[in-house]
């Protein structure tokens, strides 16, 4: 239900051509952190079989391999805190413009004392409902 509000918002904004790619790359975010940090079982909702994660390093293709990666992860429960959210749009074969949209934050694992700084960075694509999947996306702890 989550993910078809969140499509119906997307939808919504691009049939009005209210939606810039700030606006779709802002609700994207948040869309996809509350998901992860709620139900991240259902973040494989926003993938396709083409979809590639860089996760530290290590590069995942497709939904069923990105799923169970995030679902793997050796935490169950953590909170996102978003610091910033840069966006550009980006053209594609046929004229039709994804999204790029960079993220910096920190992530507080229970149980932890200190968050860990992240850098994520995601490709949007849009299909024809007027939504949006993750065609690309990379993902980094920052130390230092």
């Amino acid at each position: 239900e989550k993910f078809i509000n969140f499509m119906l918002e997307i939808l919504t904004m691009a049939e009005t051509n209210k939606g810039s790619e700030e606006e779709v790359a802002i609700a994207f975010v948040n869309h996809y952190y509350h998901l992860f940090d709620n139900d991240r079982s259902s973040l494989s909702t926003l993938y396709n079989p083409t979809s590639l994660l860089t996760f530290e390093g290590q590069k995942i293709c497709g939904v069923e391999d990105i799923s169970n990666k995030l679902k793997q992860l050796p935490f169950d429960q953590c909170r996102h805190s978003i610091s910033t959210v840069d966006s550009q749009p980006s053209s594609i074969a046929g004229g039709c413009g994804g999204i790029i949209v960079f993220v910096s934050g920190s992530l507080q694992l229970h149980g932890e004392d200190h968050p860990l700084r992240f850098s994520q960075t995601f490709h949007l694509i849009p299909v024809l409902q007027g939504s949006f999947f993750v065609q690309n996306e990379m993902f980094r702890l920052n130390y230092g």
